[in-house]
Order: structure tokens, then C-alpha cells, then sequence
């Protein structure tokens, strides 16, 4: 909503994980064997675009030129994607994806290292919180939309599983940029939030 409203690009770069985690499972990899799959990051191209589909989704993400978005948020997908963001050459081939993107200029890159790892040089930096439970009922929405059935307490534990996850690992842990602006979502609707950050923005 915030790019929309300043004609930005959307980047969740969690879709580039998401993209390396789903051509993994569909090359047949063993998700634990780091070196095959830090092989396959270091060789797949990821780009993201405007959407080039009107199906409701926010950006384009290709592959080595497909189009992956519609299979991105599966809950394979979900199981899987921070084993294989914790690789540090899976990160370390991304990051340098997502640089080039951000360095294009005119973004609002989301993900849980950018301001801290990706771009700590970035104009503004935002950390949104909100409790494992909101952000649940969230995704859990979500995926209802896009038919995913997955029970709610499914959705909770995938997420408290990779909130661990990501806030122990070494390489590029889960926290917020010294100079990060915090702002917990729980209780405010998603207009509230872009409000909020188009007034910082401004």
C-alpha cells in the first residue's frame, strides 16, 4: 500500500528465499545438504517486477524469467524456507540480487535483514512488529484466500517455529537497525500503518 501510494516498487525480499526454497523442492534437493542448495541460489536468477498479473498479487517474482509468485506462499514453501535462508551462501548469493535491486532506486524493500545486512545505508528504516498470533490470524487469512486450508495452530506453530529460527541463526539474525523506527502493528488497521509511515516518509 505504502509503494502504491508513492509509486514505488514493492520488494518483500523474503520472495527471493521463497524462489530458491521452491526451485529446491521441485528439483528433487535434499533441503539439508547446504552445498546443493547454495549451489542452485548462486545459479538461479531472481528478479521482481511491477505485477504483470492482475490476480491480486503485489509484485512479479521470475526465476530465470518465470514466473513464480502464485506458488511462492505454499505451505511447503512456509515448512521449508528458513532452513534454506539460513545457508550463509544462499544469503550472501541474494543479498547481492537484492542490492541490485534496491540500487535501482525507488523501492520499499521489505525483509528481516535489510536494514541491517541488505541496505543499512537505506534513507528510512522501519521495523513493524506484531505478536506471533496477529501475524497468524494474518496469514492464515491469507492463504484462505488463495485456497490454502492449513488449520490456524498450523499457521502459529510454522511461524513461532521460524521466528525462532531467525532470531538465533548467526548469519543476519531477526532484529531491528539502531536506527530503525519500531512501530507494533497489533491494533491498528493496515490503513493506520500506511498512514503512519507515509507521515515518516514525508
Amino acid at each position: 500500500m505504502l509503494a502504491k501510494r508513492l509509486g514505488y516498487l514493492y520488494f518483500d525480499t523474503g520472495a527471493m528465499y521463497r524462489a530458491v526454497t521452491l526451485a529446491a523442492l521441485r528439483g528433487g534437493l535434499d533441503l539439508t545438504n547446504e552445498a546443493q542448495v547454495s549451489d542452485l541460489a548462486e545459479r538461479l536468477q531472481i528478479d521482481v517486477h511491477s505485477p504483470t498479473v492482475q490476480d491480486g498479487r503485489q509484485n512479479t517474482v521470475l526465476a530465470d524469467g518465470k514466473d513464480v509468485t502464485a506458488e511462492l506462499r505454499s505451505s511447503i514453501v512456509d515448512a521449508n524456507v528458513s532452513r534454506v535462508s539460513s545457508y550463509p551462501r544462499v544469503r550472501a548469493a541474494l543479498v547481492r540480487q537484492q542490492r541490485a535491486i534496491g540500487e535501482r532506486g525507488r523501492v520499499v524493500m521489505i525483509g528481516r535483514d535489510i536494514g541491517t545486512v541488505v541496505l543499512p545505508a537505506a534513507h528510512l528504516k522501519i521495523f513493524l512488529t506484531a505478536s506471533e498470533e496477529e501475524r497468524a490470524r494474518r496469514r492464515y487469512q491469507e492463504n484462505l484466500k488463495r485456497g490454502d486450508t492449513l488449520a490456524y495452530e498450523d499457521v502459529l506453530a510454522s511461524m513461532k517455529g521460524r521466528d525462532d529460527q531467525d532470531s538465533a541463526r548467526t548469519i543476519s539474525p531477526l532484529r531491528p537497525a539502531d536506527d530503525a523506527v519500531c512501530i507494533d502493528t497489533d491494533h491498528m488497521a493496515a490503513e493506520q500503518v500506511v498512514d503512519a509511515l507515509e507521515k515518516l516518509w514525508a
